[in-house]
């Protein structure tokens, strides 16, 4: 039986380009369950892989889409049976393993998890890789003390996918979250999450540097590196933490060791991609008695398969916010 794919190929001449296809369970790659998708996820990972920048994509042709949420279709491992509803995200699935951006994929039962009771699938797909990467920079932040009582925790990069859904978190959980974004339009949806400061991305860097600045923040998320997270450690008060997880503002780490052996600031690396399914399955937990899904709502988009090239390029340029969910059946 057929399935629908957005297959994404490489020319001769080295042009990547995507088109909806019908394939087959036997083009499939190995693996040990097979899941009927019902959603998935567009994030920034996602438009590097259908644009073949980054060089995340080493062979074609592929199937991107780093994270889906569906329904056992087939399985040989005893952990998994069909009809039951599971998630996955990270593992380089959509990567180097074909992935969500179809109504099937086939993968290892060990990066898979059982969706948390209470969860749509497409429930799943709002709070996402996006969603999970914040839950567990929050969870890092509170092993490293941080409370409600601790002062501003500031989320940079606060109007894409993850920094959004960390600032719902953290005002859910009690704490004063302050948003830096680039996108000024997109304050009212900030404040609208619980951001209680706006703080404008110019302005901020726009301040004159110093080695050691002001003490202003218990601590961060930074979810674009570069220039504002070496600001940003400079200005975490003594003993607060930088959980640092995304480099769309560059690779480059500009500081020095005064916020660390003065201060002692930690700068704490959130990786969601290889996390071990004891510590995914706490921040899916957590996420589906927490996320308030309602109040998120206005900030979640469906597509269908034919429109992710676009939004693609849309999400590398920081034209997206929020999240956009993926229906492969559209």
């Amino acid at each position: 039986m057929g399935f629908r794919a957005l297959l994404t190929e490489r020319a001769e001449d080295g042009t990547i380009s995507s088109a909806v296809r019908v394939l087959e369970d036997a083009q499939l790659p190995d693996g040990d369950v097979n899941v009927a998708i019902e959603w998935a996820g567009l994030n920034y990972k996602d438009g590097l892989c259908l644009t073949g920048q980054g060089g995340l994509v080493r062979a074609y042709p592929h199937i991107a889409g780093i994270d889906f949420a569906g329904i056992v279709h087939e399985s040989s491992d005893g952990r998994y049976a069909p009809g039951d509803a599971v998630v996955l995200t990270g593992w380089r699935v959509g990567e180097t393993h074909w992935g969500g951006y179809a109504e099937r994929a086939r993968v290892k039962a060990d990066w898979l998890v059982p969706l948390p009771k209470g969860l749509s699938t497409r429930d799943a797909m709002v709070i996402g890789t996006a969603g999970l990467t914040a839950m567990l920079a929050i969870n890092r932040l509170e092993a490293l003390g941080l409370t409600p009582s601790s002062g501003e925790v500031l989320v940079s990069g606060a109007a894409g996918g993850v920094g959004s859904i960390a600032i719902a978190l953290l005002a859910r959980l009690g704490y004063d979250a302050t948003a830096l974004s680039g996108r000024p339009e997109h304050a009212e949806m900030l404040r609208n999450l619980g951001a209680k400061t706006i703080l404008e991305r110019g302005d901020f860097l726009g301040q004159p540097d110093k080695v050691l600045e002001s003490a202003r923040f218990a601590a961060a998320i930074d979810c674009v590196g570069g220039d504002v997270l070496g600001k940003l450690l400079r200005q975490i008060a003594y003993g607060g933490a930088v959980a640092a997880l995304g480099n769309a503002a560059g690779i480059a780490l500009n500081t020095n060791v005064l916020p660390f052996i003065l201060r002692g600031v930690t700068l704490a690396g959130i990786d969601s991609v290889m996390q071990p399914y004891a510590a995914r399955v706490a921040a899916w937990t957590r996420l589906a008695g927490l996320f308030d899904f309602s109040a998120y709502a206005g900030n979640v988009e469906d597509v269908g398969l034919a429109e992710l090239p676009e939004k693609a390029a849309q999400i590398l340029q920081g034209q997206v916010r929020g999240r956009v969910l993926v229906d492969p059946g559209q």
